[in-house]
């Protein structure tokens, strides 16, 4: 996983902005990543941008699997960090990634991951948050999420992401209450406070 990291902060965003061999090796790096993450299996970010990708598809507005995940990632993130054993953890890949001060706090380093992370996807086109999603060229297949059917839909799409596979294997086990909290930051793109 390390490695994958470390491959993806080099050439994810030059594979973007289309340098064929970061692509290529991007290739190897989601492999390893892939690898990784079927060893020691996904969490809440997979489990939220599984049950939000289509589920606005009747309005137009089908979220790409990929741009989800890059949205919630770092609210994720924020959520997670408030368990002690995943923000140590989340300091020691900051550590290894070199984005922060290793004598920094792990506050200080979860804070800097957020922002690597929130950087990246600017320079990726992704948007923040659910609400602007599709807005200008940022990656939508059509059209945004709107507000009202967003929030009619919430309770259902919480309640689907606390039982979806990925969740169990998350550091911090939402509630359902918690879930929509959750989703609204992803939305709204407002901090994680809770």
């Amino acid at each position: 996983a390390i490695h994958a990291i470390e491959m993806i902060m080099k050439d994810l965003v030059a594979s973007y902005n289309g340098d064929m061999a970061a692509r290529d090796r991007m290739h190897n790096a989601q492999c390893l990543a892939g690898m990784a993450f079927s060893n020691a299996l996904l969490g809440i970010v997979h489990s939220m941008a599984h049950k939000t990708g289509a589920a606005f598809a009747d309005y137009g507005a089908h979220i790409i699997h990929g741009a989800a995940n890059a949205m919630y990632l770092p609210k994720v993130i924020a959520f997670n960090a408030k368990d002690e054993t995943a923000k140590k953890r989340y300091g020691m890949i900051v550590d290894y990634m070199g984005i922060a001060d290793k004598n920094a706090s792990d506050d200080d380093k979860v804070k800097a991951l957020i922002a690597y992370l929130r950087k990246m996807n600017d320079d990726l086109n992704i948007p923040h948050g659910i609400g602007t999603y599709g807005a200008d060229s940022y990656p939508a297949e059509k059209g945004f999420v709107p507000e009202e059917v967003f929030l009619e839909r919430l309770h259902d799409i919480a309640v689907n992401a606390i039982a979806d596979a990925c969740t169990g294997s998350n550091p911090r086990q939402p509630s359902v209450e918690e879930m929509e909290k959750l989703l609204k930051c992803c939305y709204y793109d407002t901090e994680v406070d809770f």
